[in-house]
This record gives structure tokens, sequence and C-alpha cells, in this order.
């Protein structure tokens, strides 16, 4: 049973005599003044009571004592009561530092170099939170609330040092301690590694709405997997880009707790048998054990520090085969560790193998079974000594990100009915009220689909359920539209099952067999004479003899081919070619639809997304279930994205509107449009801008050697590497304009265009071919460009090796351009898009995702568009495909010049082939490159002409930031608790 308590009971006496005495919760807060032994998180006196609580993590006090060498001795210290509501000093910081460098010891004891002074702040800041953390928790399971938890495979969380001390308010008070010690904040900062946890925007936004959460005081957990090795780190060479292993808990990570008494079964293989009870019992199999690795997420001037459990996977000891190992087996005798510890690895595992598919969906089990049975043990736990499993949904409110943790539906169900001994009917009641779901994708390929032959093998329960579960749908189906039309009956069924490619149960095909058509004749109706029937039993007798001749003719024909071509093989070949059987489709298990029918909500990220999933992908579903179908457009916390990473910008916006209260009231950045056209609010937001470019140019000369002027734009396209996020689209407008550069002299290149530092950054999947072309082009282009010494600095190129969440927090307060150009209608919203506007930065893109609504609030005027737009796409290929679309000639010439080796000796054919053709795999131009290239490089003109005015760019750039306010993760959580968890706030007391 796991446990509820976040604390630890020391096991040594004399820990408590340390710094504050407050019984089993310790902060490391040392000083050698007994005037600075005081607590200095805690806001309020009240919250003293819940110290109390012991967490069980090892105790810090049971490692070697040794002495820091620079400073005076760390003495205990402090009064023996409760802890004392102030404002933290920098002496105490100091001195809680020098007590986890001294007794918290992952260095050699001589230096505290700055790995060591960052791991060491960092232990001092999770006393801090630990602090809170429990308070939090306690309180929550007092009034047992409802609770919300978000199931995501990715959290991409960032570094976490400068966000928890600013969530903290205490930013300068550990710049100043650590200057007391010798160190600069943002040096000891930039020693942490990003978590690895995440890749894209599906992380970012789950990390975003942990931050809101706790600042906005609901009660919430999230659950994911910790990733050992990540997605990958990516390092940029001549060849392109290179996969190699995140190291990111090489050196451990300070903030995560191991509860090594939360841990729970995990099941895989097996096979399902019927008890003398009646019930199903799923026996044997491969068992592992997920244990629980806990991060605090502290919110924003609030105690209030919410939970990210995270699971590990192993195996117990005694599944190390020992005879084997000894007996020289040794890879046999690790099988059962390596299979279960595998599951964590890395993210996203490439799936082109069954071995790559069996693991994905581990992990996606592995996620669903063990956070599902601690919300489960939780609530049985709140709900004292009487269990009503009514009040579940009541009490509980689970979030599937995406479709990755679909499971928890079948797995909800199973515990439910085979482990607490539910009907059928009950658990189904009970888990269509807990579970929601969040859409994120269009893309069909992203619509996950499992082979419902591996999910048989891996998860033969499951599957039981999942057929119950369709076989339920097409009842509700059937009951809906009738039997009357079969034709439309049998079209509704096989869009919306769970289960494709799968026979209809027996019941039902006799629905779908269409009458025959009468042979009763209706009075009035003229009967044929006997001679006419004869004629037409004559002339079908006439047509069978001539088909007889043509059958005969054929197989005469073949019996000459044959003989002709048998010395050379081929006729065999032939003839097996034409007798082989059409093979039969694979049955899949369809996870969005199990998604849409086993849960109450189903939400797009955007307005025009959310259309498009009611439209066209879950259509039939909206018209059967309107109700369940809604919007919520996605936000980024306004902490992270612009307080802590922009605090130039942030310090003129406060001054400008007389208060900081925008952090958390986004609201109040639209009163910056009052002051759009003064010039000095002009002046100070340009100077924030190239303080922040300049960094950038360090950071860029430091990472890729390149160096680019800070009196050029920065044009930015930073986003996973994807055909449809058309990076291509962007390069291909690059050598257009270096293409007319080159045509022009100097000084017509200088009247004509505005210097450009266009900067790249995201990864290509491993496995995913044509984006690593496109990465390899654009470095390319690079290569070519940035030595041109007729262009210098009127163009440069750099793609940012391995992009991550602490490279953005530079890059986007530096950006002036940024591009968001996928094909209209399939992103589902973006969430870099947001942060861009909200540090001022113009966006040129297409009317695709959250782009629509950016442009809405912050005034047509101030964003660049251009592009076809969503609802025109689908006649757009059907156009192609028809062979009627006539490529604009700037694009056939850009093309060419790419062919003819200005970039390098790479063979970039396949590339450029994919935008030309009419139909076939990988061609035809499917994302529309060249339909939009024309209007994409005009409007790039557009965006020359608006730069070189710098007090319209100026104007445009703080109605962006002004404009943004819509698109903080506050208002999206609010959304959610209100509409589809129904949870309330909880301020802790």
């Amino acid at each position: 049973m796991a446990s509820s308590s976040f604390s630890t009971a020391s096991t040594a006496p004399h820990a408590y005599s340390h710094c504050y005495s407050i019984s089993r919760s310790f902060v490391g807060g040392f000083s050698s003044r007994p005037s600075h032994s005081k607590l200095f998180f805690l806001r309020n006196t009240s919250a003293s009571r819940f110290a109390t609580r012991a967490f069980p993590v090892r105790s810090v006090f049971s490692e070697p004592h040794r002495k820091l060498k620079d400073e005076d001795p760390i003495t205990p210290h402090g009064p023996s009561g409760t802890p004392v509501s102030l404002t933290a000093d920098a002496a105490c910081i100091v001195s809680s530092i020098k007590y986890h460098a001294e007794f918290t010891p992952l260095f050699s004891p001589e230096q505290f170099e700055l790995p060591k002074a960052f791991f060491a702040t960092a232990q001092s800041v999770r006393d801090a939170l630990i602090i809170n953390w429990n308070a939090t928790y306690d309180y929550h399971e007092k009034m047992n609330v409802k609770q919300a938890y978000y199931l995501s495979m990715e959290f991409l969380q960032g570094r976490a040092l400068l966000n928890a001390i600013g969530n903290l308010e205490l930013t300068g008070a550990y710049a100043e301690a650590l200057r007391e010690l010798g160190k600069d904040l943002e040096n000891v900062a930039r020693q942490e590694p990003d978590a690895a946890l995440g890749n894209g925007g599906l992380g970012r936004l789950a990390s975003c709405f942990l931050d809101s959460l706790a600042t906005l005081n609901y009660p919430a957990w999230g659950y994911g997997l910790r990733y050992k090795y990540g997605l990958f780190k990516q390092h940029i060479t001549k060849d392109g880009q290179e996969e190699v292993a995140e190291d990111w808990l090489e050196m451990g990570n300070p903030w995560e707790i191991v509860r090594n008494d939360v841990s729970y079964p995990v099941k895989f293989y097996g096979k399902v048998i019927e008890g003398s009870d009646g019930k199903r019992h799923w026996i044997g199999g491969e068992d592992i054990i997920a244990i629980a690795y806990d991060v605090p997420i502290p919110g924003y001037k609030t105690k209030t520090t919410i939970n990210l459990r995270l699971w590990s996977t192993k195996v117990q000891s005694d599944d190390f085969d020992l005879y084997d190992f000894n007996a020289g087996n040794h890879t046999k005798a690790c099988e059962a560790q390596l299979n279960a510890e595998k599951i964590c690895y890395i993210l996203y595992p490439g799936d082109d193998s069954m071995e790559g598919k069996v693991l994905r969906l581990k992990q996606q089990y592995t996620l669903c079974s063990a956070s599902l049975q601690d919300i489960i043990a939780r609530f049985e736990r709140r709900s004292g000594g009487y269990v009503n499993w009514e009040e579940f949904p009541e009490k509980v409110a689970v979030q599937m990100n995406d479709t990755h943790p679909t499971l928890c539906i079948p797995e909800l169900m199973r515990i439910l009915m085979d482990l607490k001994g539910m009907s059928w009917k009950e658990a189904w009641k009970i888990t269509q009220r807990t579970v929601a779901y969040t859409n994120h994708t269009v893309l069909p390929e992203a619509l996950e689909k499992w082979s419902l032959e591996l999910m048989q093998k891996l998860l033969p329960r499951h599957v039981e359920i999942i057929e119950m579960i369709d076989e339920e749908l097409i009842n509700t189906i059937i009951s809906e539209y009738g039997t009357a039309d079969p034709v439309l009956l049998e079209k509704k069924l096989k869009a919306m099952r769970i289960l494709e490619n799968v026979d209809f149960p027996a019941s039902v095909k006799d629905l779908l067999v269409q009458p025959e058509e009468s042979s009763v004749v209706e009075p009035g109706e003229e009967i044929q004479s006997f001679d006419e029937e004869i004629k037409l039993i004559d002339e079908e007798e006439e047509l069978i003899d001539e088909e007889e001749e043509l059958i005969e003719l054929i197989d005469e024909e073949e019996e000459f081919i044959d003989e002709e071509e048998e010395p050379t093989g081929k006729s065999t070949q032939k003839r097996k070619v034409l007798s082989e059987p059409v093979p039969e489709p694979p049955k899949m298990v369809r996870m969005a639809n199990l998604c849409v029918v086993g849960g109450h909500a189903v939400n797009g990220v955007a307005e025009i997304h959310s259309e498009i999933v009611k439209d066209e992908v879950f259509n039939e579903f909206f018209k059967l279930w309107p109700e369940k179908f809604q919007n919520k457009t996605n936000g980024v916390t306004p902490r992270r994205w612009i307080r802590f990473c922009n605090p130039d910008l942030s310090e003129i916006i406060t001054k400008w509107i007389h208060t900081e209260d925008w952090v958390l009231n986004t609201e109040k950045l639209a009163e910056l449009r009052k002051f759009a056209d003064d010039e000095e609010l002009h002046a100070e937001w340009r100077a924030a801008k190239r303080s922040n470019k300049m960094k950038v140019v360090s950071f860029l000369k430091e990472k890729t050697g390149y160096l680019v002027s800070p009196d050029a734009m920065f044009d930015v396209q930073v986003k996973r590497i994807h055909e449809y996020k058309r990076q291509l689209l962007n390069i291909l407008g690059i050598v257009y304009r270096y293409k007319k550069m080159k045509e022009m002299t100097a000084a017509e290149r200088k009247a004509k265009f505005v210097p450009r530092v266009c900067i790249f950054g995201g990864k290509a999947f491993a496995t995913y071919v044509q984006a690593k072309r496109i990465v390899k082009f654009i470095t390319d282009v690079g290569t070519t460009v940035n030595h041109d010494s007729e262009i210098g600095d009127l163009l440069k190129v750099v793609f940012v090796p391995d992009y991550n969440v602490s490279v953005a927090e530079l890059l986007i307060p530096a950006s002036e351009l940024s591009q968001h150009i996928s094909t209209a209608g399939m992103e589902a919203s973006g969430t870099s898009n947001m942060k861009f506007a909200m540090n001022g930065c113009i966006l040129i893109g297409t009317l695709d995702g959250a782009n629509v609504e950016i442009r809405q609030e912050v005034g047509e005027d101030n964003f660049f568009l251009f592009g076809a737009r969503a609802h025109e796409i689908a006649g757009l290929r059907k156009e192609r495909a028809e062979g009627k679309f006539v490529p604009d000639p700037r694009f056939e010439e850009v093309k060419e010049f790419v062919r003819s080796g200005i970039f390098g000796p790479c063979n970039y054919d396949e590339l450029m082939g994919s935008l030309e053709g009419n139909k076939g795999f990988g061609q035809a131009d499917y994302f529309l490159v060249g339909k939009d290239f024309p209007s994409y490089i005009e409007c790039q003109e557009k965006v020359d002409e608006a730069y070189g005015d710098q007090k319209r760019w100026t104007r445009m750039s703080i109605l962006n930031a002004a404009g943004s306010y819509k698109f903080s993760s506050d208002r999206t959580i609010h959304e959610y608790a209100k509409d589809i968890w129904n949870i309330e706030p909880v301020e802790l007391p």
C-alpha cells in the first residue's frame, strides 16, 4: 500500500540539534549567528503545525561530516520551537548552502566549484519546498477535496532552480548569498541540466499546466515516467543531426525524492482465466515494479506546492538469476532486470521494429497502471473505513494528455471489476465520469493505433475489456441510428468502432445484410410474356458462352507465354503474382476512438483545432455526443516565459502599468496599449531587446562558432522538425533571398534587404529520414551563406544544436520575428507562438492553430499573414493530384539553384523531389510548400519594409505583448477546472 507521507524520520539522533530544531522537518538554513536561526521559507506561522510530519527519505545527517575550509565551521543553533515566518536573508541562505556542501556531499570536499555550488544551492531550496509540499499534501488529505490527475508521457520541465527561487520570491536573496560565497547565481544556475522528460509542445504544455495549477492553488498532481536517457541529445556535424543519449541524471537530480515505500506491480503477457467465483483472473506473464520519484512543483507567491510523480521500473532482487550468473550466463541472469529497466530508458523509442512497438506499449501501460493504482490507493485511504465507489468521480478527475495514456480506460475498468468486484455497468459508469481526453493532433499517423494481435499478447485482459467497450459502442450506434438503412449503419460503424478491420458480431452482420428486391408483382405491373422470358434466357446463355471463350483464349495465351519465358524463370513469378490473394488489412485498436468513447469530455487546444476535431476528425462522434466536445485554447505560464526569462522587459512592464500583478493577472498587460506610441517606452523597449540580443550573440558564438551582428533582425523558428511545420519553406525562402542578393551589387543589396540572422532549432526524430534531411540542408545553407564575404552581416543562417527549454528561455526574449508557418489546419495549437508574442516578438504565420486567436488579440496589422486557409487545403491537394497545379517560376528557380550544388556536394534530389510530382508516396508536395511559397516570400518583403521603420516595428512589438494576455496557462487551467474537472482552488491556511 502506498504511503501518504512526504516526510522522513531521521535516523541520526543529533540531527534535530542543527539550525532549526523543528521536530522532524528540516530546512538546512544555517548561520554562525544565532540571530539568523530562523526558518526562511514559510510565509505564515500557522503552517508550523505541519512541521511535525516525517518524510520517507534518507536523512542527510547520516552522511559523513566534513567542514568547509574557506569559512567558519557550521554550528548547530536556532530556537527549538516551531518554524518562524520571515523573509529570508542572505546570511541564512549562505549557511544553508554551506551546510549542504558539507553534509549532503556529492563531490570531493576540497573544492567549492560551480557544479558543487549548484547542488548545494538546489538542496537548500528543496528543503524549503519540502515544508510547503508537506503542508499542501496534509491539507488536501485532511479536506479530502476532489483532485485532478494529469497523465502525460512528457513533462518538458527545463531547469528548476531559477523558477523555484523566483516562485518563492527569493531570487535576490540567493543571488546575494552566492555572491558572498564567491559565485554568480546565473553561472550556478547554468550548471543544471534540463530534465530530459519531454520533446516538444506536448510536454512543455504539461509543465506550464503544473505551474499554473500550483499557482492557482488547485489540488492536482502530474504523473509521468522518469526517462533515464530522455529523447536524445542532438549533435550537429558535417553529416547533419546525430543522436546521443541524454546524461541529465549522471550526477543525480537534486529535486527528486525516491519513494521506496510507494511501489506497485505491473503485469505483461500471461493469460486470462475464469475462477470458480465467475470472475476473470489475469495470471502468469512478466511482472515488474513501478517505483515513485517525486518532484515538488511550487506555485508563485503561494505556499501551495504540488507533486509531479514519475515512475521508474525494476524487478525484485530474486528475479536476478544468481545460478546463471555464476555459470557465466551473465546476460541471461540479468534479463529480467534489463527488460524492466529499459521501459524507462528513453522517451519514444523507435517503433519500426516489433521490439520497439512492444516497448512503447509497455511504457504507456506502465504509466497508466501505476498511476491509477496510486490514485485508487489514495482514494481508499482518504475514504477511511468505508469506501463508496460511486463517489470516486466526485473525488478524482483523470486527464489524458493525448492518446498515450488511453489504457487508463480499460485499466480502470479492470481494477474496478476484477479487483474491486464491481459489475460491468457500475465500472463503466464510474470510468466514463472520471476520465477526460485532450486531443493534440489532426495528423492521421499521430492518432495512435495498436496492433490487436500485439495487444492481445501483451495485455490479454485489456483486450477483452476493449472488445466489450467496442460491443457497447456498436449497440449504442444501432440504438441511435436504427437498422432501416443498412448502408448508413455500416458506414457509421466502420468510422466509429474502436476495433478496426475486425469482423462484426454475428448479430450485427445479420442487420447489415441488405434485403433482396422483392419478386412479388405489384398490382398494375405488366407481366413479361413467356416468349420475352425465353429471349432473355437465350441472351444470358450467349453471354456465358462468350465469357467461356474469352477465358479459353486467356489460358492459351498464358500457356504460350510460359513456353516462351520458362528458361528465364519469369513465368512462374508472373503466375504467382496473378494468383496471390489480396492480403487482409491488419486488425487494429484505434486509441483515439477509445478515448472519445470512454471519457466524459473531449477537448481541442485552439478554436480552429476544436472545430476541425468536431467537423472532421471525430465528426461521427460529435453528431452522437455533441455535449462531450469542448475547446480549451492552450496557454503558457507567464512566470517562466516572461517574468523570469526576460527580467528587463518585466521591469519595464511593471513600471509602465504601475503594478506587478500582471504576472498573476495577465489581463493587465492590455494596459500597455495606452503607451504604444510613447517614445520613452519605445526607447526602453528597444534597449531591453538589444540587451537580450547581446546575450544570444555570445551564446551563438559559444555553441556554433558563428559571430552575428546584434544590429540585424533576429528571425527565429524553433520547434520540432517536421514536414508539416515547414522548416523547409523557411529555408527555401532564405535560399531565394540569398540568390537575389548574389544577383545584385553591394549597394543594391544594402538598399533592398534588411540584415537578418535566421535562427533554427529543433530535433528531428531519430528515424524520421525526411526531417533529418531538412536539418542537414539548413546546416549546409548556413555553411555556404555564413562564409560568403560578399554577403557579410546582411544574412546569417544558424542552426542551434540540442534545442531545449533553457535555450528557448534565451532565444525567445531576443527574437524579433518568429515563424509559425505550418500548413493550415495541421497544427493543433502551438505554444511557442504564445511565448514569442508575450515577449514582444512579431509573428509571421498561416491561419493555423493558435495563430488565429493570437492575430485576433494582437491586431491584424501586427501579424504577418500568408498562405492558404484550412478550408482550402483538401481542394488544393485534389487539384495537385489531377495535375492542375502550376508552380510559381520563383519556386522552380529556387529548386534549380539548390540542385546546382551551390550548397555543397550533398545530393538533395530526394528532398526537392518531395515537392514535385502529382501523386505517390514522398511526392506531390503534400504540405503545400510550393503552393504557399509565392505568398510567403511576398509577405517577407512586407516584414523587411516594416522592420526598416523602427518606430512602427516597436509599436507592433508592444501591441503583441499587450495582446498576449489571453494566452496564459492560468486562464486555460481555470477553464479545465470549471468545465471538465469540477475542482475548486484550495488555499492553505
